[in-house]
C-alpha cells in the first residue's frame, strides 16, 4: 500500500516566523506518522517550495495552515484541512490525522481534474494575467481575518522601508527637509524624506488592493488599488484602506455574478474592458461619497488614542501589552499591531513604540527565565530559550509560543503582565519608533532609544524572574512526588 501523500501551504501576515515554524512542525509530524508531505510557504520573500498542479492532483489531502490568501481554489475537489497558521504549529499531528482518517471535508463542488494543467498553460493569461474573479468556497468568518491579513502582509514592506527612510532624514534635524530653514536643511535628508514619504503614501492603496485581491483576484485588485488611492487622497487613513478593500473585493464578486450570463464570446471583453470600467466607476463612486465620513471617523480615532496616551498612558500601555502577549501573532495581537502601523502613517510613533516593546518582551522573558533558573529547564528547552534572545531582539514574538503552549494558564498571564510593564514604561519615557518591525535593529532611528531598551529589559527581567521561579517550584514538586509515593508504598 502506497504511503499517504499530503501537500500543505503555510503563511502568516508578516511572513517571517509563523510561516516557517508551521512548515517545520508539519514536516516533523509527517515523519512521525509515516506520511509524505510537501509544504509550500508564503513568506515575506514570496512563495517558496511551490506546489505544482500534478503534486496537488496526486495528493490524498491538503493542509492549509495560513492567515493569508494562499490561493485555496486550486485545492477544490481535495480533502482539505483549513486552519490558522498557529494550529499548524501547535497541533500538526491532529491535522495530518484528519487526512489519514479521511475525516477532512472536501473543498468546493467540483473534483480536481484528472490530468492537471500547470498554471502557465491555463487560459486568461493575457495582458492582465489571470483575470478570473474568484468565486471562493464556503464563506467562513475567519475568511475576513485572512483577507485583512493578506493586505497587511503586502503593505508591511512599504511601511518599513518608508518609515525608516523618513526617520533617517530627521538625523540631520527636525527641519532638515525644509528648504526654507537655513540652518538644518540638507538636500540628502530631503531626498530621504521624499522617497520614504512616497513609500508610506502607498500604504493605504496597497492594503486595499491586496485585501480585494484575496477576495476577488486580479480584477478586484485593480479596483481595490484605485479605490484605496481615492480613499487615501480623501484623508481616510488606514480605515479607508480596509473599507475599500472589502468593498472592492466583494463588490467585484457580485458584479461577476451579475455578468455571468453574458455570452462566452464576450469573455475577453469582460476581462479587459467591462470589469475595470464598471468596477472602477461603481466602487470608485461609492468610495468618493463615503470618503468624507470615513475621514471624520479616522480623525476621531486618532484624537481618542492621542488623548488617551497623554492622559492615561498606564491604562493604554496595560491594554497594548496584554493584547500583544495574549496570542503572540494571532488576531488579538494583530489588532494592536495593525493599529500601530495605521498610526505610523498619520505620524504617531508613540503607539508603535509601545506595541514593538510589548511584542519583543515575551521571547526575552523565556530567555531570562532560563538564564536565571537553569535547573528549572531541561537542556533542549534551555537552548530554545537562549535562541529567543536573538528572536526577541529582532521583534519575532513567535519564539515564546512553544513555552506558552506547554503551560498556557501559567505562562500567558506572566507574558501579558511583562509586556504591559514594557509598554507602560515606553509611554512614560516618551519613546517614538517610526518602523513597524526590526526590533533593536532600528535603534538608530528610535527617539529615546536607550529608554526604550531599558523599558523592554525591565519588563522582560521581571517576567523572567517570575516565570523562572514558577518553573523551579514546579520542578521541585515533580522531584518530590516520587519520594512521597515511595514512602506510601513502604507504609503499606
Amino acid at each position: 500500500m502506497a504511503p499517504i501523500s499530503i501537500v500543505a501551504a503555510t503563511g502568516c501576515p508578516t511572513g517571517i516566523a509563523h510561516t516557517f515554524m508551521a512548515q517545520e512542525a508539519l514536516m516533523q509530524a509527517a515523519e512521525r506518522l509515516g506520511v509524505s508531505i510537501k509544504v509550500e510557504t508564503h513568506g515575506q520573500v514570496g512563495i517558496e517550495n511551490a506546489l505544482t498542479a500534478a503534486e496537488i492532483a496526486a495528493a490524498d489531502g491538503v493542509i492549509i495552515a495560513a492567515d493569508k490568501d494562499v490561493n485555496p481554489s486550486r485545492f477544490d475537489g481535495k480533502r482539505v484541512v483549513d486552519v490558522g497558521v498557529k494550529a499548524g504549529i501547535s497541533r500538526p499531528d491532529a491535522l495530518i490525522q484528519e487526512i489519514i482518517n479521511g475525516t477532512a471535508p472536501v473543498r468546493g463542488k467540483q473534483a480536481a481534474p484528472a490530468t492537471p494543467v500547470e498554471p502557465e498553460e491555463t487560459e486568461d493569461n493575457g495582458l492582465f494575467g489571470d483575470t478570473r474573479v474568484a468565486s471562493g468556497g464556503k464563506f467562513q468568518a475567519r475568511d475576513l481575518y485572512k483577507h485583512l491579513m493578506n493586505g497587511v502582509s503586502y503593505m508591511l514592506p512599504f511601511v518599513v522601508g518608508g518609515g525608516v527612510l523618513v526617520a533617517l532624514s530627521f538625523l540631520w534635524g527636525i527641519y532638515s527637509a525644509d528648504p526654507e530653514h537655513p540652518e538644518q536643511y540638507n538636500e540628502f535628508a530631503a531626498m530621504l524624506k521624499t522617497i520614504g514619504g512616497t513609500a508610506m503614501g502607498l500604504m493605504v492603496p496597497v492594503l486595499s488592493a491586496f485585501i480585494a485581491d484575496s477576495i476577488g483576484k486580479r480584477p478586484a485588485l485593480v479596483v481595490g488599488l484605485i479605490t484605496g488611492l481615492i480613499a487615501s487622497n480623501g484623508g481616510t487613513g488606514f480605515l479607508g484602506g480596509i473599507v475599500t478593500g472589502f468593498l472592492s473585493g466583494y463588490g467585484m464578486l457580485l458584479l461577476a455574478k451579475l455578468l455571468d450570463r453574458l455570452p462566452r464570446a464576450l469573455a475577453g471583453l469582460k476581462a479587459i474592458f467591462i470589469f475595470p470600467v464598471l468596477g472602477t466607476f461603481i466602487f470608485g463612486s461609492i468610495t468618493y461619497l463615503i470618503a468624507s465620513p470615513m475621514k471624520g471617523i479616522n480623525t476621531s480615532l486618532q484624537d481618542f488614542l492621542s488623548g488617551f496616551q497623554d492622559s492615561n498612558p498606564i491604562l493604554l500601555g496595560l491594554i497594548i501589552g496584554a493584547m500583544c502577549a495574549f496570542d503572540m501573532g494571532g488576531p488579538v495581537n494583530k489588532a494592536a499591531y495593525v493599529t500601530g502601523v495605521a498610526l505610523l502613517g498619520d505620524g504617531n510613533f508613540f503607539f508603535m513604540a509601545a506595541v514593538s516593546a510589548a511584542c519583543i518582551t515575551p521571547p526575552l522573558v523565556t530567555g531570562f527565565a532560563a538564564l536565571f533558573f537553569r535547573k528549572a529547564f531541561d537542556p533542549k528547552t534551555r537552548d530554545a530559550a537562549y535562541v529567543n534572545f536573538a528572536l526577541g531582539a529582532t521583534h519575532i514574538t513567535e519564539g515564546a509560543i512553544p513555552f506558552a503552549a506547554r503551560n498556557p494558564l501559567l505562562v500567558i498571564p506572566i507574558l501579558m503582565a511583562s509586556s504591559a510593564v514594557s509598554a507602560i514604561l515606553t509611554f512614560l519615557f516618551q519613546v517614538q519608533v517610526p518602523a513597524p518591525h526590526g526590533g533593536f535593529l532600528v535603534l538608530p532611528v528610535v527617539t529615546n532609544g536607550l529608554q526604550w531598551v531599558g523599558a523592554i529589559l525591565v519588563g522582560s527581567v521581571l517576567g523572567g524572574l517570575v516565570y523562572g521561579y514558577a518553573m523551579q517550584r514546579r520542578t521541585e514538586k515533580q522531584q518530590l512526588q516520587p519520594s512521597v509515593e515511595n514512602e506510601k508504598e513502604v507504609l503499606v
